[in-house]
């Protein structure tokens, strides 16, 4: 044979084992491989976004995450932000970007507009981020993929009003939220001074 023909057959050969080779490399029950379910989707993807292009992912209220977000002013001109959460986990940087049920991240956003990504439930908002005047803080639940978590077509999440006084006139004070809780459905009490 020449050369060209043992490495036509050899290339031939090797074409044949890599087509082969997935097909006898399958899950099978004693391998110990076999055994894993892959993840079974979470809610259903609805045609519904948000203000980036992200879709809602509509979830049963009864296992739906809560969220309800408080907002304190701070030393500084700064805000504390603290979020308290049901049926929530927030994952840690790195995690794959699959939606797991009752897991994620919170997206802040300040009159609409996204300030940060947050994986931890407390936060110190810079006083810059809110000049003086009324604004609404928000704090929406999204999945590991991206997708928002949804109930009744609506994403669940929480809005505080929060009132800057000019930085002459010292400390701001929080004005009272009258902005609905996302899957929670409760509106805050005049009791509750930026809470939502």
């Amino acid at each position: 044979m020449s050369s060209w023909t043992r490495g036509s057959l050899a290339a031939l050969a090797a074409s044949a084992l890599l087509f082969a080779g997935p097909a006898g490399c399958g899950r099978k029950a004693g391998h110990g491989q076999g055994d894993e379910k892959p993840a079974e989707p979470v809610g259903k993807l609805l045609d519904h976004t948000d203000e980036e292009g992200r879709r809602y992912r509509e979830v049963d209220r009864k296992i739906a995450p809560e969220v309800r977000v408080e907002v304190r002013p701070g030393s500084g001109g700064d805000w504390n932000v603290r979020l308290a959460v049901r049926r929530f986990r927030f994952s840690p940087a790195g995690t794959p970007a699959r939606a797991t049920a009752g897991r994620g991240l919170a997206q802040l956003l300040v009159d609409g507009r996204l300030v940060v990504r947050l994986r931890a439930p407390e936060y110190r908002l810079a006083g810059r981020l809110v000049p003086h005047g009324t604004h609404h803080v928000t704090v929406r639940l999204h999945a590991d993929d991206g997708t928002v978590w949804a109930v009744a077509g609506d994403p669940v999440q929480s809005t505080a009003d929060i009132t800057a006084a000019p930085q002459d006139q010292g400390v701001s004070s929080p004005a009272v939220s009258s902005k609905r809780s996302g899957a929670a459905g409760r509106r805050a009490s005049p009791a509750r001074r930026g809470k939502a």
